[in-house]
C-alpha cells in the first residue's frame, strides 16, 4: 500500500489508506482497491463511480465519500495521471477480485 499512500500524499496531503479506511468505514484493503478501481475507472468511458462499484462490489455512496476525501474527480483525474506514470491502474489492478473475494 506504500506506493498508493505516495501518490494519495501528493494529492490530499495527509491522506493514506489507513486512515481514509477509518473514517469512511472500510477495511484498509477495501479501500485500496476502491481507489485502484476509481484511478481505473476515471479514464474509462462512462460513470467513474459506478464503474468502480461494478468492479469492486463497494456500495456507491463509500465509494463516493472516497472521492470526496481525496478531493474530488479533479484530483482523482491527478491520481489516475500519477498511477500511469507507475505503470497504470491496470497494472495496479491486477489481483483487485481475489484480493477483494480471497480466490486465487
Amino acid at each position: 500500500m506504500s506506493l498508493l499512500n505516495q501518490l494519495l500524499g501528493q494529492l490530499a496531503g495527509n491522506v493514506d489508506i489507513e486512515n481514509l479506511a477509518q473514517k469512511i468505514g472500510l477495511s484498509p484493503e477495501h479501500v485500496e482497491a476502491a481507489v485502484k478501481a476509481l484511478a481505473a475507472a476515471h479514464i474509462q468511458p462512462g460513470d467513474t463511480v459506478e464503474g468502480a462499484a461494478a468492479s469492486t462490489g463497494l456500495p456507491l455512496d463509500k465509494l463516493q465519500e472516497i472521492v470526496g476525501h481525496i478531493g474530488g474527480e479533479g484530483s482523482l483525474g491527478q491520481f489516475a495521471s500519477l498511477l500511469q506514470g507507475q505503470g497504470g491502474a491496470e497494472k495496479l489492478l491486477g489481483g483487485l477480485a481475489s484480493g477483494l473475494f480471497g480466490k486465487s
